[in-house]
């Protein structure tokens, strides 16, 4: 992932020469995931902070190539997921995840801005992201689940369950709508959405393990963490091997929603700016 966000940061500051086409980015809003412990596709609950910065090289006046370093902040859980509490609650699941992305993306914009103040646009692209998800304990400490192989991924008694890798690539795509404030200020409202290739974002996919074999290779708190439904019904039943305790056909996903600031880096004395054109049609500043 490092490797892909020095190489995005390094092709777009390379372009510096050309710099009346170069934009600084900044991304602020909230994130969100859908998965086996958020129901909706698209909700705000449980709702995170978004945050990212980035450069974007206009290649023309309505395509551009953009490079992002992002921030998200995610969480769900079985006591507040938007789901029948019939279904899975039961489980008493939940994790957080900071996760980090570096992206780079195409956007295009379907209306010259230099001669009209606002328009819609879309984006998409390629992008790596780091994520570990945790939950608490009763003390209120951090317990990263992966390394517990809640489901029994990792171990040999289950080969068909491999440890899913912290660092994975990602498609992010989405849309908007950008408005000019000036000559060099842009500002949009933005929905972006990530396709991911893991259904292990909130540590929840497949079938539980033998609560035995899951305490004896990985220590009686991964056990515990794969089921917690005896924290809040002390009669509850672990599950059985093989039992359903998440539904590995639909991957998870997570999506961001906020304001992007794009401000133009060109030297006004050297004819910068986004060059917007007069009442009359003629343009205001030449490239």
């Amino acid at each position: 992932m490092k490797n892909l966000l020095l190489a995005c940061l390094g092709l777009l500051t390379s372009l510096v020469v050309n710099s009346q086409r170069l934009n600084a980015d900044i991304y602020a809003g909230v994130a969100n995931y859908s998965g086996d412990l958020q129901g909706k596709r698209l909700s705000f609950s449980n709702a995170g902070p978004a945050l990212g910065l980035g450069l974007s090289y206009n290649i023309s006046q309505k395509l551009a190539l953009r490079g992002a370093a992002s921030y998200f902040k995610l969480s769900g859980s079985d006591a507040s997921a938007d789901v029948d509490k019939t279904d899975l609650s039961f489980r008493n699941l939940s994790f957080k995840s900071t996760v980090w992305e570096a992206q780079l993306a195409l956007e295009y914009t379907f209306l010259d801005l230099e001669e009209r103040s606002i328009s819609p646009y879309v984006f998409g692209g390629i992008a790596a992201f780091h994520f570990n998800p945790y939950a608490k304990d009763f003390a209120g400490n951090k317990v990263f689940l992966r390394s517990l192989g809640t489901e029994g991924q990792g171990l040999s008694t289950y080969p068909d369950k491999a440890l899913y890798k912290n660092n994975q690539f990602v498609i992010p795509f989405g849309g908007g709508f950008k408005f000019a404030l000036n000559d060099r200020t842009q500002i949009g409202i933005e929905l972006g959405l990530r396709k991911l290739f893991t259904d292990y974002l909130d540590d929840v996919s497949g079938t539980y393990a033998d609560s035995a074999v899951l305490a004896a290779a990985r220590g009686p708190q991964a056990a515990a963490f794969a089921f917690r439904g005896r924290e809040v019904n002390a009669t509850a039943a672990y599950p059985l091997e093989g039992q359903i305790r998440g539904n590995p056909k639909n991957k998870d996903w997570y999506y961001s929603t906020g304001i992007k600031l794009s401000y133009n880096l060109g030297s006004m004395g050297n004819g910068g700016g986004s060059g917007r054109r007069n009442g009359t049609g003629c343009p205001t500043n030449i490239y």
